[in-house]
């Protein structure tokens, strides 16, 4: 049952699913791996916040919730910022070109480890989601444990699975670089930061 309500969740459209993609398809799918497990770093984060009941007193406390959700949005148009000065730039090409660099790899990790710890609603989703598996037979803790490891660990095999076929996809539907692509992923970021505010 549990397997089955995650795999629900992570088949539904959301701003994890929308980065990893726009990831794969401008920038290839190890780039979006590395951002992948970055996510799945702050899915933890989130799985332990809400069983320290953090996620309950933000629901209490709707002002600190407007704080994340601000500061999410501000950092999302930050990174979107960030991107479209890149791509305008006379040098985009050569480092397209060159190879990954781990200094490229540690952004993408940050990247989206930001991303989604920045999206109250993740945090308000492993609370509301994990402890209808929770159950009298076995110590909460452990059991939070157990459920929060699976949901970490599913959700990123499904963004790896969205990794690879965007960057297959990508290829597939260009033949040659295309000067927009470039624009796709700032664009996808002004975006997540718009639903973050709006939603």
């Amino acid at each position: 049952m549990y397997l089955l309500a995650l795999t629900g969740a992570f088949l539904l459209p959301g701003p994890d699913m929308a980065l990893v993609l726009a990831t794969g398809a401008a920038r290839g799918v190890a780039t979006a791996l590395v951002t992948a497990l970055g996510i799945a770093g702050a899915r933890a984060v989130h799985v332990a916040l809400s069983g320290a009941g953090l996620a309950a007193l933000m629901v209490t406390h709707p002002q600190a919730l407007q704080w994340v959700k601000w500061a999410g949005a501000a950092y999302l148009l930050y990174l979107a910022l960030r991107l479209l000065q890149s791509a305008l730039s006379t040098s985009t090409a050569q480092e397209e070109a060159a190879p990954a660099t781990a200094h490229g790899a540690r952004a993408s990790l940050v990247r989206g480890f930001l991303t989604n710890l920045l999206n109250p609603k993740a945090l308000l989703f492993c609370s509301m989601f994990l402890p209808q598996f929770v159950t009298g037979s076995e110590h909460v803790g452990m059991q939070y444990l157990r459920l929060g490891t699976v949901l970490v660990l599913v959700g990123l095999l499904f963004d790896a699975l969205y990794a690879v076929l965007a960057a297959r996809l990508a290829r597939r539907l260009r033949g040659k670089p295309s000067p927009y692509g470039k624009f796709v992923l700032p664009t996808v970021f002004v975006l997540l930061a718009g639903r973050l505010v709006l939603g």
